[in-house]
C-alpha cells in the first residue's frame, strides 16, 4: 500500500518547532508512515539537524508533486524566506511569523489541489503572527479560510479520549459569552459528522457544562437551562446521541473511562487542563470540518527552551502518524466506495 504524502510545516524559526521536525523525520517512524513533505526553509532546518548532530540529507523542491524520493532524502518545499544566523532564539519577531503563516497558508492550499495527503503543523508563536499584522486566533483560522469554510473546530485527542473546544483562543469572558445554543448545536453536529466520518457508527457526544453543578437547576447561572440543554434537546430530536450538559468535575472523568466518544468542551482551558493533566507531551489536535486531515501538537513554541537542545520531538511524531493513519483511513474508504 502507498503511505500517504504528509506535508509538515515548519513553524516558528525561533522557538523549538525546527529542533522537533528535524528530530522527528530523522526518527524511523515517521518514513514508516508516511512520505514527508516539508514546508519551509531548507537552510534552518539543515543548521537544526546539525545543531542536533543529525546528518539529515535535504531536498529543495518547488512544490509537492515534484517530488520523487531521492534515497534516504527529505523534501523540503523551500521558501529561502528566513537567514538563520539572522534569527534570535526565543524572541518574537514579527518576520518569522509572517513565514510560519506562509507555510501554514501554502500547506493548505496543496492539500486543496491533492498534491498532500494530510497535514501536520509544528508550532507557530501566536504573538510573532499577530506582530506581523495576521490577527488569527491560531492556525486553525488560517486553514479554515484558505478552505474557505464556517463550520470548524479542534479535537484534542490523547489515546480514545476525544475533546472538542465550543471556543478556542480568547479570553474567558469572551468565551461565556459564546456559549449560545445555536454555537452549542452546531459543535454537536460537526462533531457527529466527524466521528461517522472516522467510522463510529452511532456517536456518543457528551457535553460539558459551563458552570459549577451544572448551574445547580439556575442556582450558579442559567446558560444550561437556556443555551446549553435546548441546543442538545434539539441534536437529539435530529437522531444524534447528545448527552448532557455533564457537570464539568465529572465530564473528562467519564469520558477517559469510555462512556462518551466524544465530549464538548466549553472553553479552552476546561478542555486542555483536563487532557494535559492526564498525557501532557502527548495530546495530538485534529481539526475537523476542513475538507482535509491536519493534526498539531498540544504544545506550542516553547521559547523558554529553544535552541538547548533539550526539545522532545515525541508529540509532533506522534501528530505525524495521527495524519498519516486518518489520510491511510481516508484512501481506503474511498477505494471502497470507488468498488461499490
Amino acid at each position: 500500500m502507498t503511505r500517504p504524502t504528509i506535508g509538515i510545516t515548519m513553524g516558528d524559526a525561533a522557538g523549538i518547532s525546527p529542533e522537533i521536525l528535524v528530530k522527528s523525520l530523522a526518527d524511523p517512524a515517521t518514513r514508516t508512515c508516511c512520505e514527508p513533505v516539508v514546508f519551509g526553509d531548507l537552510r534552518v532546518l539543515a543548521a537544526a539537524a546539525a545543531k542536533a548532530g543529525l546528518e539529515l540529507p535535504l531536498r529543495a523542491i518547488e512544490r509537492p508533486a515534484d517530488w520523487r524520493r531521492d534515497g534516504g532524502a527529505f523534501a523540503v518545499v523551500d521558501y529561502g524566506d528566513v537567514d538563520p544566523a539572522a534569527v534570535k532564539i526565543g524572541v518574537v519577531e514579527p518576520a518569522l511569523g509572517a513565514a510560519a503563516v506562509r507555510y501554514t497558508r501554502e500547506a493548505a492550499r496543496y492539500a486543496l489541489r491533492g498534491e498532500i495527503d494530510g497535514i501536520v503543523s509544528a508550532p507557530l508563536n501566536k504573538e510573532s503572527m499577530r506582530a506581523a499584522g495576521f490577527h488569527y486566533e491560531g492556525a486553525t483560522e488560517i486553514f479554515a479560510e484558505e478552505a474557505g469554510v464556517k463550520r470548524y473546530a479542534m479535537v484534542l485527542l490523547l489515546g480514545e479520549m476525544r475533546l472538542l473546544l465550543l471556543t478556542n483562543h480568547m479570553s474567558l469572558r469572551e468565551a461565556c459569552d459564546k456559549v449560545t445554543k445555536a454555537r452549542v448545536h452546531e459543535k454537536i453536529m460537526l462533531a457527529h459528522e466527524a466521528l461517522i466520518g472516522q467510522g463510529i457508527a452511532a456517536p456518543r457526544i457528551a457535553v460539558s457544562a459551563l458552570n459549577p453543578h451544572a448551574g445547580e437547576g439556575g442556582l450558579f447561572g442559567r446558560e444550561e437551562i437556556e443555551e446549553i440543554a435546548p441546543a442538545i434537546a434539539e441534536a437529539r430530536a435530529a437522531g444524534v446521541n447528545a448527552i448532557g450538559p455533564v457537570p464539568a468535575d465529572t465530564v473528562f472523568f467519564k469520558t477517559k473511562q469510555g462512556m462518551y466518544d466524544l465530549t464538548i468542551a466549553l472553553y479552552h482551558d476546561q478542555g486542555l487542563g483536563a487532557v494535559k493533566l492526564l498525557g501532557f507531551g502527548d495530546v495530538v489536535t485534529l481539526l475537523v470540518g476542513l475538507p482535509f486531515i491536519r493534526t498539531s501538537t498540544g504544545h506550542g513554541t516553547a521559547f523558554d527552551i529553544a535552541g538547548k537542545g533539550i526539545a522532545n520531538h515525541k508529540n509532533l511524531l506522534e501528530a505525524i502518524k495521527t495524519a498519516a493513519e486518518l489520510a491511510a483511513r481516508r484512501a481506503g474508504r474511498a477505494r471502497a466506495m470507488a468498488d461499490v
